[in-house]
């Protein structure tokens, strides 16, 4: 008698490695061989030991393959960034924080975010990568990583408002290439940059607090190797004026906020005038050109010869134009004038 399968068990669709492939468990698989085993011709099974028993073995082994390929898949999908993942809150560890301002929390825009995940849920996963950089899902359940400590990448607020209502975090992991080089720090920081670009305009002083950050963590790991702002600014596509200007910013940053009540409102421009005052490089007003003394000249007549005398500023000159003066005649001159000067003084 001519036995026939059900087409949920027998038939296999062809295995890509995009498909959003359901899991079947084991059980359900037994429980639909089951259910076509029973529907035989005139509703009689086959005899323990029989035919119909090596027909369920051949069934049952095809399902656990086709179960064991698409849990195969979830594992590289999850590795790869397109499968996402639900994780507790207290499972994800920041430990490049934020780059934004320190009371982030308090901003409107963090309020707006919260009401609106509150209403319709969490839009957009974070981003993350395990703690461990061998991590592997287990293939018997791709999906399960109780206990598993993951680190924040990027969605520092989408985190905050989940863990605060209590819900678990959509999130996916991203690519790992740099994970256990001397980059890792610097790839992380990176990443979080170019989210926050992307996604929301950083004022002036996040955003070169977060560019000189990335300068100062690639070049530690890279100390054999000096890095220009020309190439630093190439690999992260900043402007090379920004790389200066973000490295003193970095620099000073606690001055800034201590100097600056308004410091995430300031321009660039307003930036620099800050940093050249907390540097001592202050414009300094111009000095009052001092006023020249003036000249005087007085003249007498000596014969048919003239004696000038000038005096400028403390400086007394004495001209006799045509005459011979020797050493007896100027120790002469110099006793008279002496003795004016000193009975007369000086005005």
């Amino acid at each position: 008698m001519k036995r026939t399968l059900s087409s949920s068990v027998l038939k296999k669709r062809a295995v890509r490695p995009d498909d959003d492939a359901a899991v079947v468990s084991e059980a359900e698989a037994t429980e639909q061989v089951s259910g076509d085993d029973a529907k035989l011709v005139g509703g009689v099974k086959p005899r323990l030991g029989g035919s119909g028993s090596a027909w369920k073995a051949g069934a049952l082994s095809d399902a656990s393959q086709i179960l064991q390929v698409e849990r195969t898949q979830v594992v590289e999908r999850i590795l790869s960034g397109r499968h996402e993942l639900r994780i507790d809150p207290s499972q994800i560890v920041d430990v490049i924080g934020s780059d934004r301002r320190e009371d982030w929390r308090d901003q409107d825009a963090f309020e707006r975010l919260k009401e609106s995940i509150t209403k319709n849920g969490q839009d957009t996963p974070i981003h993350v990568w395990p703690a461990d950089p061998d991590w592997r899902p287990d293939e018997r359940e791709p999906e399960n990583v109780d206990g598993v400590t993951f680190h924040l990448i990027v969605g520092r607020r989408r985190h905050a408002i989940l863990q605060a209502l209590g819900l678990p975090v959509r999130a996916l992991l991203v690519p790992q290439a740099s994970r256990g080089s001397r980059e890792e720090q610097f790839e992380m920081l990176f990443m979080r940059f170019r989210e926050n670009e992307e996604r929301e305009n950083l004022s002036a002083f996040e955003r070169l607090v977060s560019i000189g950050e990335m300068f100062e963590r690639l070049q530690e790991a890279t100390p054999d190797e000096k890095l220009t702002a020309t190439e630093f600014a190439k690999r992260v596509g900043v402007h090379n004026s920004a790389v200066s200007r973000g490295r003193a910013v970095f620099a000073a940053r606690d001055e800034i906020l201590h100097a600056c009540k308004n410091v995430y409102d300031l321009s660039h421009r307003d930036l620099e005038k800050v940093l050249n005052d907390l540097s001592g490089k202050a414009a300094t007003p111009a000095k009052k050109k001092l006023t020249k003394p003036k000249k005087l000249t007085v003249q007498r007549k000596i014969g048919s010869r003239k004696l000038s005398v000038t005096g400028q500023g403390g400086k007394l000159s004495v001209a006799a134009t045509g005459l011979a003066l020797d050493e007896d005649v100027l120790n002469g001159l110099g006793d008279v004038i002496a003795e004016y000067l000193e009975k007369h003084g000086s005005k």
